[in-house]
């Protein structure tokens, strides 16, 4: 039984007044990223990733564009250790990039963290303490005070291998499970362990507020955010960076809050992996910025290798509806949607139109190296006409019009409904082309001959054949179709009336095929609809009209 009197809020809000990110509408500019996929992310992976998978999935986390990553917590394991070791003595870390590593505020993990990376050419070196009420009374049994002088002695052994020890250090502190601290001696701390490192403008240092758990709805945190901002020593010196956890489910909203709030940094994993529900996602926070016109500084322009490579050596699964990256985000089953976007599409095509305002989908998927005919306009029993004609135009040409479409759409729909599945656009076209496109059973037309009236007219003389039987026939029309269906219709003894006729070219190419549409309406009020296919536009049309005779 749920009991929810066990629960209270466990945060600290701020005093009032520290809300001004409110009167921005969005984030102007990306912030530093910071990936801690190798860390975090293979931390909270069943099976760790192996020291091979680590360095594939460095080398694409460079090839996205992040400019610092956090490579491991070196101290943890003999892997971690070797990772890192390997990196830097076969000279993996590029110019332009900064690796970070994880150390407790513990003398001989912070001793082993340095005999890690030293020689890196530049690294940032992230020491933390946990500074909760939580961890304070129940793990830790210490004071204020003590938890404090935790913080200092480690910034002050830090500062002293750093001197000692080869290589370009930066440093990052912590205080862990922030969101259960008060915020006050949060930045007490924060502040004592800048007072060690003395930072400069020239020469910053990394200030993570981190969301270890989420405990507040994102606007606290963003509150939280701004308060610490105003107090914090040496406030141009320090880079001020968060850390989202998505415990409930808002670590995205933590994140871009906090960055209007004036946190300048961001700590995340791609696909949103790591502990418990995971970090924040760097695609989604990428992206979102990337659909307000903000360039974020990396590159998801190839998202199915990103994903292909995350799934292969983390053995996690990218969720079908992940944002951005899911196989399924951009997909519309629904009628009215696969209409809408259809409609969009042509428009944007005729208008020669830059601004990418499609309905239903936020960003080009082309940006992303999805493809619309397989990643968009997918189909189903729930499918419409407006989508299924847009496959058949976009990939091999055809341009049914309305009421032909809205019949193929039935066709379509059944085929799917009966077999309990989704249709490929290879199935779809199967089943125009069955139904539709040079039917030539029962009643086909097999020669035809035209003969010009001195009256403008033209005479049409027929071999049809009809089920087995030959027939010789002949009529007159304002045309050659019209003429031709004359001919049927006196010596089959039907009765139809031509609605409509289109045509359009099929192929790209000089040798073009023509492609004609015939509508009849019969007696009874019945609409049937052909399609003609022929590098003649006349056989074309004729072909589609008797096509659409065959689908009475």
């Amino acid at each position: 039984m749920m009991d929810a009197t066990k629960y209270a809020p466990g945060y600290y809000p701020v005093p009032a007044g520290y809300d001004s990110w409110v009167k921005k509408d969005h984030i102007e500019q990306a912030p530093a990223w910071c990936s801690v996929d190798l860390r975090d992310g293979n931390q909270a992976l069943i099976v760790p990733m192996s020291l091979e998978e680590k360095l594939e999935f460095f080398q694409m986390l460079v090839k996205i564009g992040f400019k610092e990553i956090e490579v491991g917590f070196p101290a943890a394991s003999e892997t971690e250790y070797e990772f890192l070791r390997t990196l830097i003595e076969k000279n993996m870390i590029p110019a332009d990039v900064t690796v970070q590593v994880l150390t407790q505020c513990r003398d001989h993990i912070i001793r082993r963290t340095f005999e890690a990376v030293k020689g890196a050419p530049r690294a940032v070196i992230h020491f933390y303490n946990s500074t909760s009420v939580a961890q304070r009374e129940q793990v830790f049994h210490k004071s204020k005070e003590e938890i404090k002088q935790i913080a200092v002695d480690g910034a002050k052994l830090v500062k002293q291998l750093s001197e000692e020890y080869e290589g370009n250090f930066l440093f990052e502190y912590s205080p862990e499970s922030f969101t259960g601290t008060e915020v006050d001696y949060a930045v007490e701390v924060c502040n004592a362990v800048l007072d060690i490192m003395q930072p400069t403008p020239e020469r910053p240092m990394i200030i993570n507020l981190p969301v270890t758990v989420e405990m507040s709805m994102p606007h606290i945190y963003a509150n939280q955010i701004e308060w610490c901002s105003k107090h914090l020593k040496y406030r141009d010196a320090v880079v001020l960076s968060t850390h989202p956890h998505n415990d409930r489910g808002c670590g995205v909203a933590d994140a871009e809050l906090a960055v209007l709030a004036g946190a300048q940094r961001v700590e995340c994993c791609l696909f949103g992996n790591g502990e418990r529900t995971g970090n924040v996602d760097a695609i989604t926070l990428a992206m979102n910025m990337y659909s307000h016109g903000v360039d974020p500084k990396l590159d998801f322009s190839d998202m199915p290798a990103i994903c292909e490579v995350y799934e292969r050596v983390t053995r996690m699964h990218v969720y079908e509806r992940s944002p951005y990256a899911g196989s399924l985000v951009f997909a519309a089953f629904s009628g009215s949607h696969q209409d809408a976007i259809a409609k969009g599409m042509t428009y944007r095509k005729e208008h020669h139109q830059h601004r990418w305002d499609c309905p239903y989908i936020p960003i080009d998927p082309h940006d992303i190296s999805r493809t619309y005919d397989a990643d968009v306009i997918r189909i189903n029993s729930q499918s419409g006409k407006g989508g299924i004609g847009f496959l058949l135009q976009q990939n091999y040409g055809y341009n049914p019009p309305p009421h032909m479409r809205e019949q193929l759409g039935y066709r379509v729909k059944e085929v799917s409904d009966h077999d309990h599945r989704e249709l490929s656009v290879q199935e779809v076209l199967e089943v125009f082309e069955d139904n539709y496109v040079n039917n030539a059973a029962p009643l086909n037309v097999t020669a035809a001959h035209y003969t010009q009236n001195q009256d403008g007219s033209i005479s049409a003389n027929l071999t049809l054949r009809r089920g087995s039987r030959m027939i010789q026939c002949g009529a007159a029309g304002n045309g050659r179709l019209d003429a031709v269906a004359n001919a049927i219709e006196q010596a089959a003894g039907m009765d139809f009336t031509l609605i409509h006729y289109s045509e359009h070219a099929l192929d790209p190419d000089t040798d073009s095929r023509a492609c004609s549409y015939v509508g009849l309406k019969w007696p009874d009020g019945r609409e049937t609809w052909g399609c003609g296919t022929h590098t003649d536009i006349i056989v074309a049309g004729v072909r589609a009209l008797v096509s659409a005779i065959n689908n009475r």
